[in-house]
């Protein structure tokens, strides 16, 4: 596939090998669960999350050097910020650790991420504990959307809107239909299939859904409007939940190795990153698109920056996506942003089936935002969590045959912030 030319600012130069952040591991929640209903607080979960995940990967709290969460709106469901706090309490040997806390709506996680990344890569530390997380089924389901709402721009947009991010989502849909056309089914097949894989992911919120067929049409009574064209079945979940990655810098990532027998070579690398802002207003956006072959210019910027930062060609050398699917719309949007196919036809891509777990560009195999849930501070560095799992082969029923090298794009707003991780592992 030819891509549309589109100017892509060259990367900073590679800081070779010795400068990579190597993925260690980590541990995800159970996002079916319902923390208030268990009696759970915020600082519970934190400590589940921060313990489970240093024991699946063999490590004291002593060891490690720096702490770093990715949270959206602790403040507005829990009336809790100070979340680097909580790593005081889960262990004594965290007390005097350097932590700090980290905002980018839906990709707050991953600028957590990559907070630690750059501690790691300047030197100053050897091994990052990030943690995201999110409490959300506290409050019902207005409320919460409320709360959403504000990585919106507050009392200038969607001022008419219930619920903000169906109707911003059901705005691009409008645009695609606008540039390209757009046919409902194919949004409906990318909500049908992430809820097919999430069936084989033992941490998805909706493993256990059943619905009727009619579920995926345009019906009322089984699919009902939420905003605008945007209905039920087209919405990423409100969830509880947290995930947590360790990221060593190269010298502490060998020493990690040596300790437990395995080859250095075997554990995974972030070998790109992208990141990009764009105006908070989804008009500034799209009026700044307008000329341009992609709708939104920086997520394709972000996405193809990745790639160039790792050294990777082009699309087709990306074993396995996981990508941001707050709605079925975003996913459409990414599958053309990331390049899979070109602007305004994610279609052939859909009906192809090459999104499919077993298909050419596998994409959320995991069930993403629509099947495994999206609490917000914790997508970001869940997706990076998938790809270590995805190219270390433990992803379980969910895991892409000969998977090596993962793309995450994960998204904040309107697309104000985006951020893509390239993942992979080396050596067989």
């Amino acid at each position: 596939m030819v891509e549309p030319v589109v100017k892509v600012d060259a990367p900073n130069a590679s800081l070779g090998e010795s400068g990579m952040v190597h993925v260690l591991g980590g541990w995800q929640s159970d996002y079916a669960s319902n923390w208030n209903r268990q009696g759970m607080e915020l600082a519970d979960a934190f400590a589940e999350v921060v313990r489970n995940g240093l024991d699946a990967v063999g490590l004291d709290a002593s060891d490690i050097d720096v702490g770093h969460v990715g949270n959206f709106a602790g403040e507005l469901f829990a009336g809790q910020g100070m979340l680097g706090g909580f790593f005081g309490l889960v262990d004594p040997a965290f007390d005097g650790l350097p932590t700090s806390r980290h905002e980018a709506a839906c990709a707050s996680g991953s600028v957590a991420v990559l907070a630690a990344m750059a501690d790691i890569e300047a030197g100053r530390y050897d091994l990052a504990c990030v943690v995201g997380i999110e409490l959300m089924r506290n409050v019902s389901g207005a409320v919460a959307a409320q709360h959403l709402g504000a990585a919106a721009w507050a009392g200038h947009e969607y001022l008419d809107a219930t619920y903000v991010w169906p109707r911003a989502f059901s705005d691009l849909a409008d645009e695609y239909d606008r540039r390209y056309g757009l046919s409902y089914d194919h949004l409906m097949a990318i909500s049908r299939n992430n809820f097919a894989n999430a069936k084989l992911n033992p941490n998805a919120q909706t493993r256990s859904y059943q619905f009727v067929p009619e579920a995926f049409t345009p019906s009322d009574e089984h699919n009902p409007i939420i905003e605008g064209r945007t209905r039920k079945m087209d919405c990423g979940q409100v969830s509880d939940g947290a995930a947590v990655v360790f990221l060593a810098s190269a010298k502490r990532a060998a020493s990690y190795a040596r300790q437990r027998g395995i080859p250095f070579e075997t554990i995974p690398q972030i070998t790109g990153w992208g990141h990009r802002s764009a105006p908070i207003s989804y008009a500034s956006k799209i009026r700044a698109s307008s000329n341009e072959p992609y709708v939104f210019p920086q997520v394709h910027r972000a996405a193809a920056e990745a790639r160039a930062r790792a050294g990777v060609a082009d699309v087709t050398q990306i074993d396995v996506f996981e990508v941001h699917d707050c709605f079925a719309m975003t996913e459409y949007m990414a599958i053309d942003h990331l390049g899979i196919t070109t602007p305004g036809e994610a279609w052939k891509a859909v009906e192809s089936g090459s999104i499919g777990i077993g298909g050419a560009n596998p994409v959320n195999p995991s069930g993403g935002l629509i099947g495994m849930g999206h609490p917000v501070g914790a997508t970001g560095v869940r997706m990076l969590l998938d790809g270590y799992k995805q190219v270390t082969g433990t992803a379980g029923d969910y895991q892409v045959e000969g998977a090596r090298r993962l793309q995450t794009l994960n998204i904040g707003g309107s697309t104000t912030t985006t951020v893509s991780f390239i993942v992979e592992k080396i050596a067989a």
